[in-house]
């Protein structure tokens, strides 16, 4: 049974970082985060698709964030950088055994998700 867990978040000032984790993989290796922030839809921030690990980004952390696995010790890790107010938001890791890189990071590729980790960067 897959059980993701976040950790990682946390209250940082604009324009510094934090590294979020994920736990709980077990082997999957289509991987993403989103985030979502109240009253928004949750939105795609970064993902891994299988067959040469190709990384995908939202438009809006491209250059900031790094999205990373740890395929031994089954974690997935999202380095944030540049912090932004506007990049506070509850951060979730996605996970699934099968995907096709759509052409943007889609919600709907992933069964497994953790309950997210919270960022907050005041403005």
């Amino acid at each position: 049974q897959v059980h993701l867990v976040e950790s990682g978040g946390g209250s940082v000032q604009a324009g510094g970082s934090l590294r979020l984790s994920c736990a709980g993989l077990a082997g999957l290796y289509c991987v993403g985060w989103f985030r979502q922030v109240p009253g928004k839809e949750r939105e795609g921030v970064a993902a891994i698709y299988p067959g040469g690990g190709f990384k995908e980004y939202a438009e809006f952390v491209k250059g900031r964030f790094t999205v990373s696995q740890d395929s031994a010790k089954n974690e997935l890790y999202l380095q944030m950088t540049g912090l932004k107010p506007d990049d506070t938001a509850m951060y979730y890791c996605a996970a699934d055994d099968y995907c096709i890189y759509p052409g943007y990071i889609r919600e709907a590729d992933y069964a497994h998700w953790g309950r997210g980790t919270q960022v907050t960067v005041p403005s």
